[in-house]
């Protein structure tokens, strides 16, 4: 590899013009494709098979006027004074108007919505005065029966006397006749009062069922009774629209077109604010503080290199691979679903890695052109040696990205692999449009005080004696417990997904959703929809009966503020409900109610299911949470797999694994202080601290790892080089963080900057990733590997080199500093000591011998690095 990378130096130097019309080309290309090819990007997270899912396509196929995706437009006077009857009117024909527009099922216009429930409530109490008066007049004509009745028995009594006593005196024929009159009058009064009788009956039983009904109905609205549409001051209100797919399937343009809609609406003493369900802001690529972070990138550049040229190389750079590699991924958001941060994880990778790259090919051949090394060769050699380091050092990078498609989540290895491609293109670009640059640029590279004395550069100091074992262990102790410290409040770290409480605070998002906090309560920012499956049908007389029932327990679960019924599925076997939590979308308690509701039971019941938003977002984190374990557990197996190839040593890849989980987990803890808890809110621009971005964890550790492992190759390779150069195994550790502390200081800080400035993006998902990489990066590089790993290795000693016999006879060679084309090329002015710049200088201070016995190679000993 390193003999074709040197090859490939040397052309790229040669036919510099060429190479960089080359990558202007590709460059073209991809903004082409993007013209052409490109689509919308989605701030909605989703991953299918999810509960929530399931739920909805349930919902789709048994209930369609209730399945699609909703969300909601807040409209609110601007006087806070009660709206009046034009406003209302203006706001209706809005709505209506919406409901024309692609995409939008309907709309629930809130003024309406609010009378049909008041009226109702009067419904109910007028009804329920009817059945008093109804039960009144039952009881009144029940009297006039009994009455009636009484009479008659009375009657019936005096003629059956008058009966007797004719019998007694012998005339019962006489008075027959006159008797069979009276009785069949007493009869047919009999006759009539049955009748009348059962009619009251019939009345009776009618009224009964519907005071029945009634009560039913009462109940329902009961359990509704808290959820309104309009405000009480009637200030605010509330409408819903409804969309035809479910709203991550919504086309963005569809979501853009209901807000311009509502913003172009201009009524009168009316503002209309639109949710994030359907408003949530897309985040810029580039913004204020992006651009900050990349100027102070460049003054790190230019500090350590000393001239103008040779700070905007790597920036010249490291901009045309984020505009290849970004340009190239976003030409397939027309084909695929792609978040809206994903692009801005490429900006974000494909900036740091890109500069750094750049920095350690450019930095390799300023040192050689000092010592006298001739351009072309100088370039070459760079590639081939620093250049080799950079193609394994990316290839890590690129594994542990790569590898989030394992974690089968789609957006998630979607982003995964927009990362890979943007490091790619800036792999590819540090190893061949440097090299033409520098060809380009030629001695420019080099400030003029040094180019004068370009080949005398004298001696280079290098260590002699190791560090104090006392300080290495003072080190590690403090270093440890600081991390540990740190990495605290990651231990209360909570999931979850941006809600609208998290967009900006002056984006319509955020006021409808403090608007609507404010006016109605949290929970109505995240309702659930909740459904219940029946054992049997459910018949239309008794549908209101079980929405009771089933409400009813609903209603009785903790946090829960109001039940409303939506209705019934075709076929009778399906029950919707909306419930409206007592907290906010992101709240703990909402978390809690979602898995309380899953798991209730309820005779005739089979199952309950939740969706919406709230829902969807909680099952998202859960299934993130799930993944995460494999995801680390493969990716931390196979770069110990390939740290074992390059430093052929079993500890040294495990120090290195550890000292990386020390890190995560501070810049976890780091995460939560400001993000959760609202330590420092006010410098991030955090005005609502809540959950944890749910992907960021298993994101970082993707991301991290593949940079840790950078700085623990440029670092730790310096070691070995020295080891193996016969410098005891204490002192090569010494020597080997004295000649890569440049360069990868330089590097961190280049990598901290970009980062740290995507901290005040306007967009929370990019804040939280912003500061999570910045903070891992900052621990990582200045605590870890400069602190903690050579206070490890020291301690180590011999022992960090230490691998089995028969594994070190079946391990392949992996010459990952290029020491192999260093031996080739006698020319090129290295040694085995390495300068303070992180390379192999010329000379070293004469009588520097190290302080102890040095180490000598022998049968017994671990090998050199091989070629």
């Amino acid at each position: 590899m390193a003999s074709l990378l040197y090859r490939l130096g040397r052309f790229a130097a040669r036919r510099a013009w060429t190479v960089v019309v080359a990558w202007l080309v590709v460059l073209g290309l991809a903004g082409g494709a993007f013209a052409l090819f490109g689509g919308t990007l989605t701030s909605a997270v989703s991953i299918p098979g999810t509960a929530t899912q399931e739920v909805s396509d349930e919902l789709a196929d048994k209930f369609p006027q209730a399945s699609g995706g909703t969300g909601t437009v807040v409209f609110t006077t601007t006087d806070d004074a009660p709206f009046t009857d034009a406003q209302k009117t203006a706001v209706g024909d809005l709505l209506t108007s919406t409901e024309e527009l692609d995409d939008v099922k309907g709309s629930t216009n809130p003024f309406d919505t609010q009378r049909q429930l008041d009226d109702q409530q009067q419904q109910v109490a007028d009804g329920r005065q009817q059945i008093t008066d109804g039960t009144a007049q039952l009881e009144a004509g029940q009297s006039q029966i009994d009455a009636a009745q009484d009479q008659l028995t009375a009657g019936q009594q005096q003629l059956d006397a008058a009966r007797a006593q004719a019998e007694a005196a012998g005339q019962l024929a006489a008075a027959q006749p006159q008797l069979d009159a009276q009785q069949a009058q007493i009869d047919a009064g009999q006759q009539q009062i049955d009748e009348q009788q059962a009619t009251l009956d019939s009345s009776r039983t009618e009224l009964e069922t519907q005071s029945s009904t009634l009560e039913d109905g009462a109940a329902l609205l009961a359990l509704a009774e808290d959820i309104r549409q309009v405000s009480t001051d009637e200030t605010t209100a509330v409408a819903t629209i409804q969309f035809d797919e479910a709203l991550n399937l919504v086309p963005a343009e569809s979501k853009e077109a209901v807000v311009a809609e509502m913003n172009e609406a201009d009524i009168d003493g009316v503002r209309a604010e639109v949710s994030n369900d359907i408003a949530a802001s897309i985040p810029e690529i580039l913004g204020p503080g992006e651009v900050a972070g990349v100027v102070i990138a460049a003054i790190v550049l230019l500090v350590m290199l000393g001239t103008l040229i040779g700070a905007g190389l790597p920036l010249i750079n490291a901009l045309i691979g984020v505009g290849v590699g970004v340009l190239a991924s976003l030409a397939l958001s027309g084909t695929v679903e792609m978040l809206s941060v994903t692009p801005v994880l490429g900006v974000m990778l494909g900036l740091a890695v890109g500069i750094d790259y750049s920095l350690f090919i450019l930095n390799r051949h300023r040192t050689q052109l000092r010592d006298g090394t001739p351009l072309p060769e100088s370039i070459g050699l760079a590639n081939g040696t620093s250049g080799n380091a950079v193609v394994f050092a990316g290839s890590t990078v690129l594994i542990a990205l790569l590898a989030l498609n394992l974690t089968g989540i789609p957006f998630l290895g979607l982003m995964g692999t927009v990362g890979a491609v943007c490091v790619l293109a800036a792999i590819l670009i540090a190893i061949t449009l440097t090299p033409a640059l520098l060809s380009i640029v030629g001695m420019r590279i080099l400030p003029k005080k040094v180019r004068a004395r370009v080949g005398h550069t004298g001696p280079v100091r290098v260590p002699s004696k190791p560090m104090k074992t006392s300080r290495a262990v003072l080190t590690l102790i403090g270093g440890v417990i600081v991390l540990l410290i740190v990495a605290i409040p990651a231990l209360s770290m909570r999931l979850g997904l941006p809600a609208g409480s998290s967009e900006p605070v002056d984006s319509s998002a955020y006021k409808a959703y403090t608007l609507v906090a404010d006016k109605f309560g949290a929970g109505v920012n995240g309702p659930l929809l909740v459904v219940a499956d029946l054992d049997e049908a459910v018949s239309d007389d008794d549908l209101v009966a079980e929405q009771v029932r089933v409400g009813s327990l609903l209603k009785d679960q903790s946090d829960v503020v109001a039940v409303a019924p939506i209705g019934a599925s075709d076929d009778d076997t399906l029950l919707a409900f909306q419930v409206v939590p007592d907290g906010g979308p992101t709240d703990e308690s909402t978390e809690q109610l979602v898995r309380d509701l899953r798991g209730l039971e309820l005779d005739g019941v089979s199952e309950f299911g939740v969706a919406g938003n709230a829902s969807g977002n909680i099952d998202v984190s859960e299934k993130l949470s799930a993944a995460l374990p494999l995801y680390l557990l493969v990716v931390v197996g196979l770069s110990l797999i390939i740290l074992i190839f390059v430093f052929r040593s079993i500890l040294v890849p495990i120090t290195a694994t550890i000292g990386f989980v020390l890190s995560l987990f501070a810049a976890f803890g780091g995460v939560t202080a400001v993000f959760q808890w609202g330590w420092l809110a006010p410098v991030f621009g955090v005005h609502d601290p809540g959950p944890i971005l749910s992907f960021l964890p298993i994101l970082m550790v993707g991301v991290l790892f593949g940079l840790a492992m950078d700085y623990q190759l440029f670092l730790v390779s310096g070691m070995r080089e020295s080891y193996a150069h016969g410098a005891g195994a204490r002192l090569a550790v010494q020597r080997g963080v004295h000649a890569g502390r440049t360069v990868v200081t330089a590097a961190a800080l280049i990598m901290t900057a970009v980062f740290a400035g995507f901290v005040f993006s306007n967009s929370v998902m990019i804040q939280s990733i912003g500061l999570g990489l910045a903070l891992g990066v900052l621990v990582d590089a200045f605590v870890v590997r400069l602190l903690l790993i050579p206070a490890v290795m020291h301690l180590l000693g011999d022992a960090a080199w230490w691998i089995p016999k028969w594994l070190d006879r079946i391990l392949p060679d992996v010459d990952v500093e290029g020491a192999s084309l260093e031996r080739s090329h006698p020319g090129s002015s290295t040694d085995a000591a390495a300068n303070a710049d992180g390379e192999h200088a010329s000379h070293v201070i004469e009588g520097a011998a190290p302080d102890g016995a040095p180490h000598v190679q022998g049968s017994d000993g671990p090998p050199a690095h091989r070629a």
